[in-house]
């Protein structure tokens, strides 16, 4: 059995070599895409102007503490990395990085970015990106070796951004005039299923070598897999249409939205029809155009 301090530094590496280690740490284009998000719910509030250093600040407080939560990610699933192609050579379990520099990293990340989320803004937005971190490091990773509902739970984190960026605006998310920041958590959150199990039909026998489990179903890749996409896929063409009934966004950003939506389904249902690699892949190029596409749509027509 490994023991704990068998992941260690193999040398001293050089600067370049060690910020291109950070930076794979970090997983820059997906901590891109989480604080993206957020600056879209942040400025979808009422009332809230384009200010670049108002903007500069959420989205540098969000990559942080995106950061931590993947560095976290990584350190508990450093010998379950090693057993998977696409992560084994990752600096943890590559052996460039050892175990206590992972972890001061995290906590520089962690604090940095909720200390600036929590000053900048208001306590509330630290909170909920503290709540975050914790949920997707500490409930989501380890429980993907458990059972499949780690991605119910991961689902969690990885919608809250935008109600950050809305509460970074408002200091709210419990009045009535907070639902365009929950129609953007609820959008973001059923995105996520599609997504993700598409990623997890792609390599699944990867994550069966590693002992994670995150298929829907216990039989692995069976055709259920795509019928649940298309069960969290469709409600996302009528969410589409909710701004507009609020009166939140114009009927142009609606109509992009419902119809990248429709497309998303339909990218669903080949998935379960086919149940094969082509689909599989298909279903996941489309989820990386339907959620900047939406939220794009939806800010950019924002009334």
């Amino acid at each position: 059995m490994l023991q704990e301090d068998t992941i260690k530094a193999k040398h001293f590496p050089s600067p370049v070599a060690r910020l291109r280690d950070y930076a794979q740490m970090m997983k820059p284009n997906l901590s891109f895409m989480i604080a993206f998000s957020s600056i879209v719910g942040y400025l979808f509030a009422p009332g809230i102007a384009f200010v670049w250093k108002d903007v500069l600040a959420l989205f540098v407080g969000g990559m942080l503490v995106t950061n931590a939560s993947n560095i976290i990610n990584q350190i508990i699933e450093r010998y379950s990395d090693r057993m998977m192609k696409r992560t084994k050579t990752r600096p943890l379990p590559d052996g460039r990085m050892g175990i206590t520099e992972a972890w001061i990293l995290t906590i520089v990340s962690a604090v940095s970015g909720i200390a600036l989320l929590w000053v900048y803004f208001n306590p509330l937005t630290g909170i909920l990106s503290f709540i975050s971190l914790l949920l997707y490091g500490f409930a989501y990773t380890p429980m993907k070796k458990i059972h499949s509902i780690a991605t119910f739970i991961g689902a969690i984190p990885g919608a809250l951004p935008p109600l950050i960026g809305w509460v970074a605006a408002t200091n709210s998310f419990t009045s009535a005039a907070d639902t365009g920041g929950w129609i953007l958590f609820i959008i973001q959150f059923l995105w996520q299923f599609p997504h993700f199990w598409a990623i997890a039909w792609l390599g699944y026998d990867d994550y069966l070598k590693a002992g994670i489990m995150m298929l829907p179903s216990a039989q692995g890749k069976t055709n259920f897999t795509g019928l649940q996409c298309m069960f969290y896929s469709l409600p996302l063409i009528p969410l589409a249409m909710w701004p507009y009934a609020m009166k939140m966004t114009g009927i142009t950003g609606t109509w992009v939205a419902v119809l990248v939506g429709v497309f998303y389904f339909i990218m669903s249902w080949r998935f379960y029809r086919k149940n094969d690699k082509k689909s599989a892949k298909g279903l996941l190029y489309s989820s990386f155009l339907y959620l900047p596409a939406v939220l794009l749509a939806l800010l950019i027509d924002r009334i």
